[in-house]
């Protein structure tokens, strides 16, 4: 589904299930060189049981229109603008890393608006080394590889996302050069990076939620550290932690776990 977003056409994959004002809402937010795909088992899950779903393909990614946002405050402002433009009064925020450093923005900007906050593989600050930003740059396919790597805690851990063999290295690489290769006029993957890096209000913004929050962290992620998320639980208001034992992509490499965690938080 597309929604006219600040003069753009922004896509929300919404499960296979039409929109329904009677149900609450989740809206799912992804990160660097990644697009709604990357939600596709919680996504579907959620949109068959009881929730209206908008997975998002943040702007100038895949399938959605409009400018990239240049930093998190940027794209938290896109995403209050999609609720707007879907008649959406209260959500549920979900985020991946730089998705989560974008869902805590928007949560902080609109509290009022925003019933519940999800935040897998955040960090705060979520410092992307000098020698990767240069890599996004110049050599964006020898990035993608190091950062496929650093994710993950193996490479095709059974039973994955899509069962016994799947190829989760090579599916996600796959992914991120599809990305890469969605907007030809900006370097999506170095833009990603430098708004992670360059990210200065999460302390600020976290006093600011009043909904119930939930960190997922991964117990081996190297890209975002269990440990570098301790500022923000420390002043978060009513958190929850709940450590899985993959990496970086919770929603493929801990698929289950990561469907049940979201079931069992946004239920209540």
């Amino acid at each position: 589904m597309h929604y006219p977003v600040n003069n753009a056409s922004l896509y929300c994959y919404t499960g296979g299930k039409a929109f329904d004002p009677a149900k609450p809402t989740v809206v799912m937010i992804h990160g660097v060189l990644n697009d709604h795909s990357v939600w596709i088992l919680q996504s579907r899950y959620l949109a068959h049981h009881g929730w209206n779903v908008l997975a998002l393909d943040l702007p100038g990614h895949c399938r959605s229109g409009g400018a990239p946002a240049s930093t998190v405050e940027q794209a938290a402002d896109w995403v209050l603008a999609l609720l707007d433009a879907a008649g959406v009064a209260r959500a549920a925020l979900v985020g991946h890393s730089l998705g989560s450093l974008v869902a805590l923005e928007a949560a902080a900007r609109a509290p009022s608006r925003i019933s519940q906050l999800v935040l897998v593989g955040c960090a705060y600050p979520m410092q992307v080394s000098p020698a990767l930003i240069e890599a996004s740059l110049n050599d964006p396919v020898k990035a993608l590889e190091m950062v496929n790597v650093f994710s993950r805690s193996t490479l095709a851990p059974p039973p994955s996302a899509l069962g016994p063999g799947t190829w989760i290295f090579g599916a996600s690489t796959a992914l991120g050069k599809h990305v890469l290769a969605s907007n030809p006029s900006i370097n999506l993957f170095h833009t990603g990076f430098v708004a992670c890096d360059s990210y200065r209000n999460g302390e600020a913004a976290i006093e600011q939620v009043t909904c119930p929050t939930l960190f997922v962290l991964g117990e081996v992620d190297q890209m975002t550290p269990p440990k570098a998320a301790k500022s923000l639980i420390g002043k978060a208001k009513n958190a929850r932690v709940l450590m899985l034992p993959g990496g970086h992509h919770q929603m493929t490499e801990t698929p289950e776990s990561m469907l049940k965690a979201l079931v069992d938080f946004l239920r209540t």
